[in-house]
């Protein structure tokens, strides 16, 4: 397949190919964490994150979340909608962990009696500033009908996740959501992995999510391949 580089991040590299409004993306095993202050790498992650995410889009698509996967085609990587993608990263919180709980002297796992969206400006050289609505109007990153999306389609991708990951005993803790625009609509980009969401044990509460990397938990790739047996058994 001929490709070029178009984008290389932390975690993926995206490539343009042969194919109209087609990208190829290939998922890495670099790791960081704090924004690029700490890396490493975890043997194994390109490949979990590609097939965790593939799967994720695949049920989101079924449960009519529209998203920019297309198919794999091999094992870390996937060819994707050429989509543009919103400065706008969404947070979706269910449970207070990380800088939730810091920010608002919260106790690590309280159950959050309503989802909570956040919103940070995509920007890797300001370290992801958090934002409001009223920063994304004045900045013009987004139209108010396309956030008007973007909130419909994160409350449903966390209703439909949610559900499906408690009966496989992991507790959707958080996540981080990426949005882009296709063919003048909003569609659901970026991965839907354990490197972008926390789970959780429901049982024993153990963290199967790059905490174990940012906190120094050891066993972080077991941890990823425990979320790709849970995730993947049994189908969608």
């Amino acid at each position: 397949m001929d490709k070029r580089l178009k984008y290389e991040g932390k975690a993926k590299r995206v490539y343009e190919i042969s194919e109209e409004d087609v990208y190829l993306v290939e998922f890495k095993d670099d790791a960081t964490a704090f924004n690029g202050k700490k890396k490493g790498s975890i043997q194994g992650k390109g490949v979990i994150n590609a097939k965790v995410s593939a799967h994720f889009f695949k049920l989101l698509e079924e449960q009519g979340v529209p998203t920019h996967f297309i198919e794999m085609v091999d094992d870390n990587s996937m060819k994707v909608k050429a989509v543009e993608i919103i400065p706008v990263e969404v947070v979706v919180r269910n449970i207070a962990a990380g800088s939730l709980a810091k920010r608002l002297g919260l106790e690590e796992g309280i159950h959050l009696k309503k989802p909570v969206l956040e919103f940070y400006y995509k920007s890797d050289e300001l370290g992801d500033p958090m934002i409001n609505i009223y920063h994304i109007r004045a900045m013009e990153f987004a139209k108010d009908e396309e956030m008007q999306k973007i909130e419909e389609l994160s409350f449903k991708i966390n209703d439909i996740l949610a559900d499906y990951l408690e009966k496989r005993d992991i507790l959707l803790v958080d996540f981080k959501l990426e949005f882009g625009r296709y063919k003048g609509k909003v569609i659901l980009a970026d991965e839907i992995s354990p490197d972008t969401c926390r789970f959780w044990d429901s049982k024993t509460k153990e963290k199967l999510d790059k905490d174990r990397f940012r906190r120094d938990l050891g066993g972080v790739e077991e941890a990823y391949q425990e979320v790709l047996k849970r995730v993947t058994e049994g189908g969608c």
